[in-house]
């Protein structure tokens, strides 16, 4: 009976973590030549890094965002850096400044890289960035318990192609509102 238990328990956590595959494009910049073995493409979400908290069972919420940050909700890096630049620094310090007025809001910070790099590389530059992010909401006074963070690495790219402005665009945090 009790194998008949875990066996079902384990069914039904792989039931749960099935998701849909990762868009084909590629994020932010790497360091760590690629190797033919890290080419392989990963099957589903899987290769995400997730920290400070489950993140698979929250819902993106509808929350209105004032003008100011409306389509403003990516912070964008150099290359192999997780250093928010101070334009983005002004950012990360406006949706502080919202957070604070809305007390059943949370985020999830989302960090991402470009193709170049192993996979391995990539997750922890992408995990890099979105602590990067969250340590600058928390200096904002948003408490830590409302900030959860993943790592898609260079599995979820924003733009394809293998040229600068593709990898521009791929090195980045997306903030994901949560709740409301």
């Amino acid at each position: 009976m009790r194998n008949i238990a875990a066996i079902l328990l384990i069914l039904g956590l792989l039931a749960a973590c099935k998701s849909a595959p990762p868009p084909a494009s590629d994020s932010a910049g790497e360091l760590a030549p690629r190797s033919d073995a890290s080419a392989i493409a990963q099957p589903d979400d899987s290769a995400g890094a997730v920290s400070a908290g489950e993140v698979g069972n929250d819902v993106e919420s509808t929350v209105v965002l004032p003008a100011e940050l409306q389509g403003r909700t990516v912070i964008y890096f150099a290359f192999d850096s997780d250093s928010i630049s101070p334009e983005d620094q002004a950012l990360v310090a406006a949706h502080a400044r919202f957070l604070s007025g809305k007390a059943g809001v949370r985020l999830r910070l989302e960090g991402h890289t470009d193709e170049r790099g192993s996979p391995e590389y990539n997750i922890g530059l992408g995990e890099r960035r979105a602590q990067a992010v969250r340590r600058a909401l928390g200096l904002q006074g948003i408490a830590d318990s409302r900030l959860a963070t993943v790592s898609y690495g260079e599995e979820r790219p924003a733009a394809s192609g293998e040229n600068e402005d593709a990898y521009s665009r791929n090195r980045r945090v997306e903030l994901v509102y949560l709740g409301g």
